[in-house]
């Protein structure tokens, strides 16, 4: 379980994440969703410990990310960032090879090169694996990354707007393969995502942020209701049940 506890972000005067508390429950997948500056990403970078928190604590699975070593939480905790830039120029291979690193600390063993050939296949990134990344397109390079993080092999999975530069069936391929990373391997997928039907689809569990707070909290079906989304994003969303499922339909 992640908890979070009283946590705030600022910069200068704007307060990007207010005091927020929330846990986040161990296994299956959990979506944050919210507006523009809800402080969706600002808040999953402090779990991850790649931005300092101002005030507050957070806990996996009672390990204070703050205090613990950063080999010992990169054992147990990995990220997808939205923007990822790699200065050198990597094969897909040896960029899935860096989420071995805090285990082989750059010198890969028979069971680290095991974990990247499970992650290619798991991708479906072998015929790919030798080359560049600046020969791929968006959606390919983006699959890359993903399949970097599950070769981390950590229990918590936290990805940032995972469905940047995928085109429908590829953003619906990621939800299915994040789906199946929590059901299959066992882990805890947390996301932040944009699109609260990819939300409602595949999450178990969704957070709802707005104003640098969290809003709402529960499961899809209490979430996706029309008075809920219209207090998110503060327009008039119709919500219609579809083959079991809870469908957002927003439209001017």
């Amino acid at each position: 379980m992640i908890k979070v506890e009283n946590v705030t972000k600022a910069y200068d005067q704007a307060v990007v994440v207010d005091g927020v508390s929330v846990q986040l429950p161990a296994g299956g997948v959990t979506s944050i969703i919210g507006p523009n500056g809800a402080g969706k990403s600002t808040l999953l970078s402090m779990i991850s410990r790649l931005l300092p928190m101002d005030a507050g604590r957070i806990l996996v699975d009672g390990l204070d990310v703050v205090n613990t070593p950063s080999d010992m939480l990169a054992r147990r905790l990995s990220i997808l960032r939205q923007d990822n830039h790699i200065g050198s120029r990597l094969t897909v291979r040896d960029l899935v090879t860096f989420g071995r690193y805090p285990y082989s600390k750059g010198r890969p063993t028979v069971e680290d090169l095991q974990h990247v050939r499970q992650a290619l296949g798991y991708l479906n990134l072998e015929s790919l694996a030798d080359r560049f990344l600046d020969e791929l397109s968006g959606g390919q390079r983006q699959r890359a990354f993903v399949a970097m993080v599950l070769c981390q092999d950590t229990d918590y999975v936290l990805l940032d707007e995972p469905l940047n530069n995928l085109d429908m069936k590829h953003a619906v391929s990621m939800m299915q393969l994040m789906r199946r990373t929590a059901d299959e391997l066992g882990k805890t997928v947390v996301l932040v995502l944009h699109d609260v039907n990819f939300a409602s689809c595949y999450s178990d569990y969704i957070v709802a942020m707005k104003d640098a707070r969290i809003a709402y909290q529960g499961s899809p079906a209490d979430i996706i209701q029309p008075d809920v989304m219209r207090c998110v994003y503060d327009i008039d969303i119709a919500v219609h049940d579809i083959e079991g499922r809870r469908i957002a339909v927003y439209y001017t």
